[in-house]
C-alpha cells in the first residue's frame, strides 16, 4: 500500500537490503518493529518491498529529524539492528533523504 503522507516537508529513511538465508525470528521482528514504528512520535507511514533475489526497500515517512534520530535509538529496533547485522542481512544501507515535492494519483 502507499503510505499516505502530510504535505512536504518531511523525511524519508530509506532502508536498502540483502537478506541472509538466516529466517529465525526475522518475520515475527519485522511485524513487531512496524507495530513500534507506529507507536513512535513524528512517524508517518511505511512502504515496503522485496524482491525474489532478496533485495529489499523499506521507505518509513517521519516528521523530522527528532523522530528519526529517537526511533534509531529505541531499545527494541536497537536489538533488530544488531540482529540484521550478524543473521538476518548480508548487506545493507540506510539513506535519510529531506522531501520537499509529493505527487501523484489516488
Amino acid at each position: 500500500m502507499i503510505a499516505r503522507t502530510p504535505e512536504p516537508p518531511y523525511y524519508a529513511v530509506i532502508f536498502t537490503s540483502l537478506r541472509s538465508d538466516t529466517e529465525q525470528d526475522y518475520a515475527a521482528t519485522a511485524e513487531r518493529m512496524l507495530e513500534l514504528a507506529r507507536e513512535q512520535p513524528g512517524f508517518l507511514g511505511v512502504e515496503s518491498a522485496r524482491g525474489a533475489d532478496g533485495l529489499g526497500i523499506t521507505v518509513s515517512y517521519w516528521r523530522d529529524e527528532a523522530s528519526i534520530r529517537a526511533w534509531r535509538v529505541q531499545a527494541e529496533h536497537r536489538e533488530a539492528q544488531r540482529r540484521g547485522r550478524t543473521d538476518w542481512y548480508r548487506a545493507f544501507r540506510t539513506r535519510v533523504a529531506h522531501v520537499e515535492r509529493d505527487y501523484g494519483l489516488e
